[in-house]
Protein backbone atom coordinates (compact mmCIF):
# COMPACT_ATOMS: atom_id res chain seq x y z
CA UNK A 1 0.00 0.00 0.00
CA UNK A 2 1.50 3.18 -0.86
CA UNK A 3 0.08 7.26 -0.65
CA UNK A 4 1.20 9.70 -3.23
CA UNK A 5 0.07 12.72 -1.27
CA UNK A 6 0.72 15.98 -4.11
CA UNK A 7 0.46 19.88 -2.71
CA UNK A 8 0.07 21.52 -6.28
CA UNK A 9 1.22 25.10 -4.71
CA UNK A 10 -1.20 28.26 -5.81
CA UNK A 11 -3.28 26.52 -8.06
CA UNK A 12 -6.91 27.61 -8.29
CA UNK A 13 -9.64 25.09 -9.60
CA UNK A 14 -11.50 26.96 -11.79
CA UNK A 15 -8.34 26.94 -14.34
CA UNK A 16 -8.42 22.97 -14.64
CA UNK A 17 -10.89 21.63 -17.44
CA UNK A 18 -12.43 18.98 -15.27
CA UNK A 19 -13.34 22.10 -12.60
CA UNK A 20 -14.43 23.74 -16.34
CA UNK A 21 -11.94 25.92 -17.74
CA UNK A 22 -11.98 26.54 -21.30
CA UNK A 23 -8.66 26.49 -21.84
CA UNK A 24 -6.40 23.70 -22.63
CA UNK A 25 -4.42 23.89 -19.42
CA UNK A 26 -4.60 20.23 -17.36
CA UNK A 27 -5.14 17.44 -20.20
CA UNK A 28 -3.60 14.66 -17.72
CA UNK A 29 -5.10 15.95 -14.23
CA UNK A 30 -8.56 15.82 -15.85
CA UNK A 31 -7.63 12.38 -17.19
CA UNK A 32 -6.60 11.73 -13.55
CA UNK A 33 -10.15 12.84 -12.13
CA UNK A 34 -11.95 10.87 -14.24
CA UNK A 35 -9.97 7.97 -13.03
CA UNK A 36 -11.14 9.05 -9.69
CA UNK A 37 -13.06 11.51 -7.56
CA UNK A 38 -13.33 15.12 -7.92
CA UNK A 39 -14.68 17.46 -4.48
CA UNK A 40 -16.21 20.13 -6.82
CA UNK A 41 -16.72 22.49 -3.61
CA UNK A 42 -12.72 21.92 -1.85
CA UNK A 43 -11.74 24.91 0.19
CA UNK A 44 -8.51 26.68 1.68
CA UNK A 45 -9.81 27.48 5.67
CA UNK A 46 -6.90 29.13 6.30
CA UNK A 47 -4.59 30.27 3.15
CA UNK A 48 -1.61 30.84 2.92
CA UNK A 49 1.18 28.10 2.25
CA UNK A 50 2.14 27.69 5.94
CA UNK A 51 -1.21 27.78 7.76
CA UNK A 52 -3.05 25.73 4.84
CA UNK A 53 -0.18 22.83 4.84
CA UNK A 54 -0.53 23.46 8.56
CA UNK A 55 -4.31 22.39 8.85
CA UNK A 56 -3.97 19.59 6.20
CA UNK A 57 -1.19 17.91 8.20
CA UNK A 58 -2.73 18.49 11.47
CA UNK A 59 -6.68 17.65 10.72
CA UNK A 60 -7.33 20.99 12.62
CA UNK A 61 -7.98 24.25 11.14
CA UNK A 62 -5.98 27.52 12.24
CA UNK A 63 -8.04 28.43 14.93
CA UNK A 64 -7.40 24.87 16.58
CA UNK A 65 -3.52 25.11 16.31
CA UNK A 66 -2.89 28.72 16.89
CA UNK A 67 -0.88 28.50 13.68
CA UNK A 68 -2.76 31.52 11.54
CA UNK A 69 -0.40 33.43 9.75
CA UNK A 70 2.34 33.04 7.00
CA UNK A 71 5.35 34.68 7.80
CA UNK A 72 4.74 35.31 11.52
CA UNK A 73 7.80 35.07 13.94
CA UNK A 74 5.87 34.20 16.77
CA UNK A 75 3.68 31.16 15.88
CA UNK A 76 4.76 28.03 16.63
CA UNK A 77 3.41 24.29 16.54
CA UNK A 78 3.44 21.64 19.62
CA UNK A 79 5.28 18.81 19.42
CA UNK A 80 2.70 17.02 20.93
CA UNK A 81 -0.20 17.80 18.60
CA UNK A 82 -0.57 15.12 16.27
CA UNK A 83 1.26 15.23 12.95
CA UNK A 84 0.10 12.64 10.16
CA UNK A 85 3.33 11.95 9.20
CA UNK A 86 4.07 10.74 12.52
CA UNK A 87 1.14 8.82 12.92
CA UNK A 88 2.16 6.45 9.70
CA UNK A 89 5.86 6.07 10.48
CA UNK A 90 4.83 4.88 14.09
CA UNK A 91 2.18 2.64 12.16
CA UNK A 92 4.89 1.24 10.05
CA UNK A 93 5.27 3.14 7.14
CA UNK A 94 8.35 4.18 5.45
CA UNK A 95 7.52 8.45 5.53
CA UNK A 96 9.52 10.24 2.79
CA UNK A 97 8.51 14.19 1.62
CA UNK A 98 10.33 15.80 -1.32
CA UNK A 99 9.88 19.61 -0.34
CA UNK A 100 10.85 23.06 0.96
CA UNK A 101 8.54 23.58 3.61
CA UNK A 102 11.00 22.85 6.65
CA UNK A 103 12.61 26.45 5.46
CA UNK A 104 9.71 28.26 6.61
CA UNK A 105 8.72 26.32 9.32
CA UNK A 106 10.28 23.43 11.17
CA UNK A 107 7.60 21.32 11.86
CA UNK A 108 7.24 20.10 8.59
CA UNK A 109 10.18 17.78 8.43
CA UNK A 110 8.80 16.01 11.29
CA UNK A 111 7.77 12.34 10.93
CA UNK A 112 9.54 12.01 7.86
CA UNK A 113 12.33 8.64 7.29
CA UNK A 114 13.56 10.48 4.25
CA UNK A 115 12.92 15.00 3.81
CA UNK A 116 14.42 15.59 1.01
CA UNK A 117 15.15 19.45 0.41
CA UNK A 118 14.15 20.87 -2.81
CA UNK A 119 15.43 24.43 -1.62
CA UNK A 120 18.58 26.11 -4.17
CA UNK A 121 19.71 29.47 -4.61
CA UNK A 122 16.89 31.13 -6.87
CA UNK A 123 13.82 31.75 -5.14
CA UNK A 124 11.37 29.51 -7.26
CA UNK A 125 11.42 25.50 -7.65
CA UNK A 126 11.61 24.07 -10.99
CA UNK A 127 8.54 21.07 -10.97
CA UNK A 128 11.39 19.09 -13.25
CA UNK A 129 13.39 18.90 -10.23
CA UNK A 130 11.03 17.88 -8.18
CA UNK A 131 10.32 14.79 -10.05
CA UNK A 132 14.09 14.25 -10.66
CA UNK A 133 14.09 13.35 -6.76
CA UNK A 134 11.03 11.66 -6.69
CA UNK A 135 11.18 8.96 -9.36
CA UNK A 136 14.38 7.47 -8.17
CA UNK A 137 12.66 7.09 -4.80
CA UNK A 138 9.96 5.88 -5.58
CA UNK A 139 11.71 3.18 -7.81
CA UNK A 140 14.24 2.59 -4.86
CA UNK A 141 11.30 2.07 -2.17
CA UNK A 142 8.21 0.37 -4.80
CA UNK A 143 8.21 -2.89 -3.08
CA UNK A 144 7.49 -1.07 0.52
CA UNK A 145 4.47 0.60 2.01
CA UNK A 146 5.15 4.25 1.71
CA UNK A 147 3.92 7.56 2.38
CA UNK A 148 5.56 10.40 -0.13
CA UNK A 149 4.93 13.87 0.32
CA UNK A 150 5.67 15.75 -3.18
CA UNK A 151 5.19 19.75 -3.14
CA UNK A 152 5.37 21.69 -6.49
CA UNK A 153 5.85 25.48 -7.02
CA UNK A 154 5.38 25.77 -10.93
CA UNK A 155 1.99 28.15 -10.80
CA UNK A 156 3.51 29.74 -7.96
CA UNK A 157 5.24 33.61 -8.67
CA UNK A 158 7.33 33.96 -10.67
CA UNK A 159 5.48 33.03 -13.85
CA UNK A 160 8.76 31.51 -15.48
CA UNK A 161 7.08 28.09 -17.64
CA UNK A 162 9.27 26.89 -20.53
CA UNK A 163 9.00 28.95 -23.51
CA UNK A 164 7.16 26.20 -25.61
CA UNK A 165 4.29 26.55 -23.32
CA UNK A 166 3.04 29.95 -23.50
CA UNK A 167 1.40 30.11 -27.12
CA UNK A 168 -1.39 27.85 -26.47
CA UNK A 169 -2.51 31.34 -24.10
CA UNK A 170 -0.59 33.69 -25.42
CA UNK A 171 -0.26 34.19 -29.29
CA UNK A 172 2.98 34.61 -30.74
CA UNK A 173 1.33 37.77 -32.75
CA UNK A 174 0.95 39.93 -29.58
CA UNK A 175 3.71 41.94 -27.76
CA UNK A 176 3.62 41.58 -24.36
CA UNK A 177 5.88 44.58 -24.11
CA UNK A 178 3.59 47.29 -26.42
CA UNK A 179 4.76 50.55 -24.55
CA UNK A 180 1.55 51.79 -25.48
CA UNK A 181 -0.17 48.75 -23.49
CA UNK A 182 -1.04 50.39 -20.22
CA UNK A 183 -2.95 47.20 -18.85
CA UNK A 184 -0.47 47.24 -15.93
CA UNK A 185 -0.75 50.27 -15.03
CA UNK A 186 -2.83 49.40 -12.06
CA UNK A 187 -0.31 46.61 -11.00
CA UNK A 188 2.60 48.70 -10.78
CA UNK A 189 0.64 51.83 -8.95
CA UNK A 190 -0.51 49.42 -5.88
CA UNK A 191 0.71 49.79 -2.64
CA UNK A 192 1.70 45.53 -2.33
CA UNK A 193 4.11 47.33 -5.75
CA UNK A 194 7.26 46.87 -3.77
CA UNK A 195 7.06 43.51 -2.94
CA UNK A 196 5.92 42.22 -6.26
CA UNK A 197 8.32 44.35 -8.33
CA UNK A 198 11.46 42.29 -6.89
CA UNK A 199 9.72 39.22 -6.17
CA UNK A 200 7.96 38.82 -9.77
CA UNK A 201 7.62 41.61 -12.31
CA UNK A 202 11.20 42.26 -12.59
CA UNK A 203 11.80 39.03 -13.46
CA UNK A 204 9.62 39.22 -16.14
CA UNK A 205 11.57 41.66 -18.18
CA UNK A 206 9.59 44.84 -19.26
CA UNK A 207 5.91 43.18 -19.59
CA UNK A 208 3.21 45.94 -20.41
CA UNK A 209 0.01 43.35 -21.06
CA UNK A 210 -1.86 42.21 -18.18
CA UNK A 211 -2.99 39.40 -20.29
CA UNK A 212 0.25 38.05 -20.59
CA UNK A 213 1.23 37.81 -16.79
CA UNK A 214 -2.14 35.60 -16.71
CA UNK A 215 -1.20 33.50 -19.73
CA UNK A 216 1.83 32.39 -17.69
CA UNK A 217 0.57 31.08 -15.09
CA UNK A 218 -1.87 29.12 -17.55
CA UNK A 219 1.07 28.16 -18.82
CA UNK A 220 2.81 26.96 -15.96
CA UNK A 221 -0.07 24.96 -15.05
CA UNK A 222 0.32 23.31 -18.90
CA UNK A 223 3.66 22.66 -17.64
CA UNK A 224 2.86 21.19 -14.27
CA UNK A 225 0.44 18.70 -16.24
CA UNK A 226 3.21 17.49 -18.26
CA UNK A 227 5.58 16.97 -14.88
CA UNK A 228 2.11 14.84 -13.36
CA UNK A 229 2.04 13.00 -16.03
CA UNK A 230 5.63 11.86 -16.87
CA UNK A 231 5.11 11.20 -12.88
CA UNK A 232 2.00 8.89 -12.81
CA UNK A 233 3.70 6.72 -16.52
CA UNK A 234 6.70 6.19 -13.59
CA UNK A 235 4.24 5.13 -11.36
CA UNK A 236 2.71 2.73 -14.26
CA UNK A 237 6.40 1.26 -15.00
CA UNK A 238 6.93 0.65 -11.90
CA UNK A 239 3.47 -1.16 -11.72
CA UNK A 240 2.54 0.33 -8.58
CA UNK A 241 0.02 2.57 -9.81
CA UNK A 242 -3.39 0.41 -9.08
CA UNK A 243 -2.36 0.01 -5.29
CA UNK A 244 -1.41 3.68 -4.87
CA UNK A 245 -4.01 6.48 -3.21
CA UNK A 246 -3.08 9.56 -5.02
CA UNK A 247 -4.26 12.74 -3.59
CA UNK A 248 -3.62 16.21 -5.66
CA UNK A 249 -4.89 19.00 -3.60
CA UNK A 250 -4.11 23.22 -4.10
CA UNK A 251 -3.11 24.44 -0.83
CA UNK A 252 -5.01 28.13 -2.32
CA UNK A 253 -5.48 29.51 -5.39
CA UNK A 254 -4.43 32.88 -7.38
CA UNK A 255 -6.20 35.82 -8.10
CA UNK A 256 -5.61 37.08 -11.38
CA UNK A 257 -6.38 40.77 -10.81
CA UNK A 258 -9.55 39.86 -9.48
CA UNK A 259 -10.51 42.45 -6.35
CA UNK A 260 -7.59 44.30 -7.10
CA UNK A 261 -5.06 41.88 -5.98
CA UNK A 262 -2.37 41.32 -8.80
CA UNK A 263 -1.37 37.68 -9.25
CA UNK A 264 -1.16 36.45 -5.92
CA UNK A 265 -2.78 34.28 -2.95
CA UNK A 266 -4.40 36.61 -0.53
CA UNK A 267 -8.40 37.53 -0.13
CA UNK A 268 -11.11 35.45 0.81
CA UNK A 269 -12.30 35.03 -2.45
CA UNK A 270 -12.94 32.35 -4.11
CA UNK A 271 -10.04 32.57 -6.54
CA UNK A 272 -7.81 32.20 -3.90
CA UNK A 273 -9.76 29.72 -1.07
CA UNK A 274 -11.35 27.22 -3.48
CA UNK A 275 -8.95 24.32 -4.46
CA UNK A 276 -8.84 21.29 -6.44
CA UNK A 277 -9.15 18.07 -4.48
CA UNK A 278 -8.41 15.05 -6.96
CA UNK A 279 -8.10 11.47 -5.65
CA UNK A 280 -7.33 8.18 -7.37
CA UNK A 281 -7.26 4.70 -6.20
CA UNK A 282 -7.99 1.94 -8.85
CA UNK A 283 -8.28 -0.79 -6.35
CA UNK A 284 -10.75 1.24 -4.01
CA UNK A 285 -12.04 4.28 -5.35
CA UNK A 286 -14.65 3.68 -8.71
CA UNK A 287 -13.67 6.08 -11.49
CA UNK A 288 -15.41 8.99 -12.42
CA UNK A 289 -17.10 10.24 -9.07
CA UNK A 290 -17.85 14.22 -8.70
CA UNK A 291 -19.19 15.09 -5.04
CA UNK A 292 -20.40 18.57 -4.80
CA UNK A 293 -20.38 18.55 -0.96
CA UNK A 294 -18.36 21.16 0.72
CA UNK A 295 -15.08 20.30 2.34
CA UNK A 296 -11.70 21.57 3.24
CA UNK A 297 -8.09 20.53 3.56
CA UNK A 298 -8.32 19.29 7.21
CA UNK A 299 -10.18 16.41 6.06
CA UNK A 300 -7.77 14.83 4.15
CA UNK A 301 -5.43 13.45 7.49
CA UNK A 302 -8.64 11.03 8.42
CA UNK A 303 -9.11 10.29 4.85
CA UNK A 304 -5.28 9.06 4.71
CA UNK A 305 -5.98 7.15 7.88
CA UNK A 306 -9.14 5.82 7.21
CA UNK A 307 -7.60 4.35 3.99
CA UNK A 308 -4.67 2.74 6.18
CA UNK A 309 -7.28 1.03 8.69
CA UNK A 310 -5.57 3.80 11.54
CA UNK A 311 -7.13 5.32 14.20
CA UNK A 312 -8.51 8.72 13.63
CA UNK A 313 -6.98 11.03 17.06
CA UNK A 314 -9.89 12.95 18.56
CA UNK A 315 -10.49 16.82 18.49
CA UNK A 316 -9.91 16.86 14.74
CA UNK A 317 -12.01 19.58 12.97
CA UNK A 318 -11.60 17.43 9.67
CA UNK A 319 -13.91 14.32 8.92
CA UNK A 320 -12.81 11.56 6.65
CA UNK A 321 -14.04 11.92 3.17
CA UNK A 322 -14.78 8.17 2.62
CA UNK A 323 -18.55 8.07 3.16
CA UNK A 324 -18.72 10.72 0.35
CA UNK A 325 -16.18 8.43 -1.84
CA UNK A 326 -18.47 5.26 -0.74
CA UNK A 327 -21.82 7.32 -1.67
CA UNK A 328 -23.09 6.97 2.11
CA UNK A 329 -23.10 10.73 2.93
CA UNK A 330 -24.78 13.78 1.72
CA UNK A 331 -24.95 17.11 3.15
CA UNK A 332 -21.35 17.06 4.92
CA UNK A 333 -21.20 20.18 6.19
CA UNK A 334 -22.83 23.66 5.81
CA UNK A 335 -20.21 26.01 5.75
CA UNK A 336 -16.37 26.21 5.63
CA UNK A 337 -15.36 28.57 8.12
CA UNK A 338 -11.97 30.98 6.36
CA UNK A 339 -9.17 32.62 7.59
CA UNK A 340 -6.11 34.70 6.99
CA UNK A 341 -3.56 36.79 8.35
CA UNK A 342 -0.59 37.32 5.97
CA UNK A 343 -1.03 40.54 3.83
CA UNK A 344 -4.44 41.24 5.30
CA UNK A 345 -6.36 39.50 8.37
CA UNK A 346 -9.82 38.36 7.75
CA UNK A 347 -12.40 35.75 8.77
CA UNK A 348 -15.26 34.51 6.97
CA UNK A 349 -17.44 31.44 6.29
CA UNK A 350 -18.30 30.51 3.01
CA UNK A 351 -21.50 28.51 2.14
CA UNK A 352 -22.98 26.77 -0.59
CA UNK A 353 -25.30 29.81 -1.67
CA UNK A 354 -22.98 33.30 -0.10
CA UNK A 355 -19.78 34.06 1.38
CA UNK A 356 -19.24 36.01 4.11
CA UNK A 357 -15.97 37.94 4.71
CA UNK A 358 -14.99 40.25 7.83
CA UNK A 359 -11.61 42.26 8.05
CA UNK A 360 -9.61 43.54 10.97
CA UNK A 361 -6.44 45.03 8.86
CA UNK A 362 -6.65 45.11 4.97
CA UNK A 363 -3.10 45.87 4.70
CA UNK A 364 -1.73 47.20 1.59
CA UNK A 365 -5.64 46.66 0.66
CA UNK A 366 -8.95 48.53 0.74
CA UNK A 367 -11.50 47.01 1.98
CA UNK A 368 -15.09 47.44 3.54
CA UNK A 369 -15.51 46.15 7.03
CA UNK A 370 -17.74 43.76 6.31
CA UNK A 371 -18.86 41.99 2.75
CA UNK A 372 -21.58 39.66 1.67
CA UNK A 373 -21.92 37.68 -1.79
CA UNK A 374 -24.75 35.70 -2.66
CA UNK A 375 -22.59 33.34 -4.98
CA UNK A 376 -25.78 31.87 -7.15
CA UNK A 377 -26.22 35.22 -8.68
CA UNK A 378 -22.34 36.71 -8.16
CA UNK A 379 -20.31 34.12 -8.38
CA UNK A 380 -17.12 36.38 -8.83
CA UNK A 381 -18.17 38.16 -5.86
CA UNK A 382 -18.42 41.85 -7.03
CA UNK A 383 -21.64 43.14 -6.01
CA UNK A 384 -21.41 43.30 -2.07
CA UNK A 385 -24.51 42.93 -0.20
CA UNK A 386 -23.91 44.05 3.31
CA UNK A 387 -25.32 47.23 3.47
CA UNK A 388 -28.65 46.01 1.78
CA UNK A 389 -28.96 42.53 3.34
CA UNK A 390 -27.87 44.05 6.85
CA UNK A 391 -30.01 41.42 8.82
CA UNK A 392 -28.34 38.52 6.96
CA UNK A 393 -24.93 40.11 7.65
CA UNK A 394 -25.08 40.34 11.12
CA UNK A 395 -26.60 36.42 11.19
CA UNK A 396 -23.35 35.76 9.76
CA UNK A 397 -21.08 37.81 11.95
CA UNK A 398 -22.87 36.55 14.80
CA UNK A 399 -22.15 33.00 13.62
CA UNK A 400 -18.51 33.58 12.82
CA UNK A 401 -18.12 35.10 16.72
CA UNK A 402 -20.05 32.31 17.63
CA UNK A 403 -17.41 29.88 15.65
CA UNK A 404 -14.75 31.70 17.02
CA UNK A 405 -15.12 31.76 20.67
CA UNK A 406 -16.13 27.98 20.49
CA UNK A 407 -12.43 27.26 19.01
CA UNK A 408 -10.59 29.77 21.27
CA UNK A 409 -11.72 28.88 24.62
CA UNK A 410 -10.06 30.91 27.22
CA UNK A 411 -6.85 31.41 24.86
CA UNK A 412 -5.69 34.56 23.31
CA UNK A 413 -7.32 35.07 19.67
CA UNK A 414 -3.33 34.44 18.01
CA UNK A 415 -4.77 36.19 14.87
CA UNK A 416 -5.36 39.71 17.11
CA UNK A 417 -2.00 38.57 18.89
CA UNK A 418 0.12 38.71 15.53
CA UNK A 419 -1.17 41.98 14.87
CA UNK A 420 -0.90 43.91 18.07
CA UNK A 421 2.84 42.43 18.36
CA UNK A 422 4.38 41.93 14.92
CA UNK A 423 2.14 43.47 12.55
CA UNK A 424 0.99 42.09 9.27
CA UNK A 425 4.04 39.60 7.77
CA UNK A 426 3.34 40.87 4.37
CA UNK A 427 3.03 44.33 5.52
CA UNK A 428 6.19 44.60 7.17
CA UNK A 429 8.53 43.23 4.16
CA UNK A 430 7.28 46.08 1.82
CA UNK A 431 8.06 48.73 4.90
CA UNK A 432 11.40 46.46 4.72
CA UNK A 433 11.87 47.09 0.93
CA UNK A 434 10.20 51.08 1.50
CA UNK A 435 13.04 51.81 4.43
CA UNK A 436 15.92 50.91 2.23
CA UNK A 437 14.57 54.07 -0.22
CA UNK A 438 14.00 56.28 3.23
CA UNK A 439 10.26 55.95 2.41
CA UNK A 440 7.59 55.13 5.22
CA UNK A 441 4.48 53.56 5.33
CA UNK A 442 2.40 56.27 5.54
CA UNK A 443 3.80 58.19 2.46
CA UNK A 444 4.07 55.45 -0.14
CA UNK A 445 0.21 55.35 0.50
CA UNK A 446 0.01 58.78 -0.15
CA UNK A 447 1.68 58.48 -3.27
CA UNK A 448 2.97 54.74 -4.50
CA UNK A 449 4.47 55.88 -7.73
CA UNK A 450 6.26 52.97 -8.86
CA UNK A 451 8.73 55.93 -10.16
CA UNK A 452 9.71 56.43 -6.71
CA UNK A 453 11.64 52.77 -6.02
CA UNK A 454 15.16 52.88 -8.21
CA UNK A 455 16.90 50.26 -9.29
CA UNK A 456 19.67 48.91 -6.56
CA UNK A 457 19.44 46.03 -4.91
CA UNK A 458 17.05 44.84 -2.18
CA UNK A 459 17.52 42.64 0.60
CA UNK A 460 15.20 39.57 0.90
Amino acid sequence: MKVILISLDTLRADHLGCYGYHLPTSPHLDEIARQGIIFENAFASDIPTEVAHTSLFTGKVGLTTGIVAHGSNSQYLPKNVEWLPNLLRASGYLTGAIDNLYHLKEWFARGYNYYINTKGEKRWIDGQDINNLAKPWIKAHKDEDFFLFLHYWDPHTPYLPPQQYISPFYSNERNPSDPENMSMREAFHHRAYPFFKYHHYDLLGGITDADYVSALYNAEIRYLDDLIKDLDLHLQGLGIKEETLLILFGDHGESLTEHNIFWDHCGLYDATVHVPVIMRWPEKIPSDIRSTDLIQHADIMPTILEALNLNIPNGLDGESLWPLIEGKHRNYRKEIFLSECSWQAARGIRTKEYKYIKTFDSGPFIRPKQELYNLMSDPNEKINLADSLPDLTTRFEEKLAEWTRGKLGDREDPMQAILREEGLPFKNRIEKILLHFGITWEDWCENPDPSRLEVRSIPH
